[in-house]
């Protein structure tokens, strides 16, 4: 090997893997990204995103802010980009998300950063992989959290099925995760009476929803090639299984995979279509990703409405909980749902579910 090779090696990364993470670490991520109005434009022509609060400058004023505000997911993705090469670059899946609590609501010209902290390590049984538990956080310039969450992802280990047993990892330690975000964080402002139902698009307000309903989302999208590693680029997220097609040829599923936090933005995109009032993304207090999405499979989504809750000192608002279920080439009429019981045998219906999100969204009160 020539100096040249050395040196190479020593000022590039092929990313993390099992083995080097530590549990306590904190890990500062690099490239903190300002929101421009370009980001935010493309954001919404790639997703399809139409909830006019973030899309609509004079709608915003109108019910009483100074801007629209920047998409809520388009700020997770913004900071789940930023933690990928120290993270997860080298991720075999990631396999879930809980205690997401957006803090803040950001605007065009604020610039956003992300921090780490291990939480949990878990070698698997066959010694190839291992998990890696992590709660992030966005911060904004003058350094105050916007947005916090945990998320699990699984990597692959230094030796492979070699290392079984050999990781360093002291045991396993899984950090113990709260069942929802508590208590909310509710936004400042306050909407006014002259929030627009028919510049939204529908008349259906807080009070118009009950626990327990379901709303099919009727419409399709199909996920484009182009589009969807246009959209992992602009997060930054330089993950091999989303961003290098060549290496994913010699994998099991011998394509890219469809970034995960792109799908939940597609999906929040097809409720719009029922709940177009939603307009803003309190918490998300689990997701997961049951099966991948490759370019070419049209998403759809159906919603359950779980909760329905009142906001102390808020007339203006309330929130419902709910969970979100998005498909790949299966229309939604039927209210497809993953097996209750861990391990159950798949049917075609639930290998065709890519995403359940259990989340809870703000709207106007009449």
């Amino acid at each position: 090997m020539s100096d040249a090779d050395v040196l190479s090696r020593q000022k590039s990364s092929r990313g993390r893997v099992f083995e080097d993470f530590s549990l306590g670490e904190v890990i500062e991520h690099a490239s903190p990204r300002t929101i421009g109005d370009g980001e935010v434009s493309i954001y919404h022509a790639l997703t399809g995103n139409r909830f006019t609060l973030q899309v609509s400058d004079p709608f915003a004023r109108d019910v009483g802010y100074h801007a629209a505000p920047v998409d809520d997911f388009l700020v997770f993705n913004m900071v789940f980009g930023q933690s990928v090469p120290d993270i997860s670059s080298n991720a075999i899946a990631n396999l879930g998300y809980a205690e997401v609590d957006f803090l803040s609501q950001l605007y065009v010209g604020e610039t956003v950063r992300a921090r780490s902290e291990v939480i949990g390590l878990k070698e698997n049984s066959s010694g190839e992989t291992g998990v890696v538990y992590v709660r992030t956080e966005g911060l904004d310039a003058r350094g105050t959290p916007v947005l916090r969450f945990v998320r699990w992802v699984m990597v692959p280990t230094r030796a492979g099925a070699a290392a079984k047993g050999a990781s360093g990892a002291a045991g396993e330690s899984i950090p113990p995760l709260a069942a929802q975000v508590a208590p909310l964080t509710i936004p400042r402002h306050r909407l006014n009476k002259f929030w627009s139902d028919r510049d939204t698009g529908s008349p259906h307000r807080w009070e118009d929803y009950e626990a327990g309903e379901k709303i099919d989302h009727l419409s399709g999208v199909t996920v484009e090639e182009a589009e969807h590693m246009m959209a992992t680029r602009l997060y930054l997220n330089n993950s091999h299984t989303h961003f290098d097609g060549h290496a994913m040829k010699s994998t099991p599923f011998g394509r890219r995979v469809v970034y995960g936090g792109h799908v939940i933005s597609i999906a929040r995109a097809l409720t719009h279509n029922g709940l177009a009032n939603a307009c803003i993304v309190s918490a998300i207090h689990g997701g997961r990703h049951a099966n991948p999405t490759f370019a070419g499979d049209t998403l759809y989504a159906w919603t359950e409405v779980l909760e329905k809750q009142e906001l102390d000192r808020r007339q203006d608002i309330g929130a419902l909980r709910l969970r979100t279920t998005a498909t790949k080439n299966l229309p939604c009429a039927g209210f497809p749902r993953l097996p209750e019981t861990k391990g159950a045998k798949k049917t075609p219906e639930s290998e065709a579910i890519v995403l359940e999100l259990d989340y809870t969204v703000i709207l106007p009160r009449r």
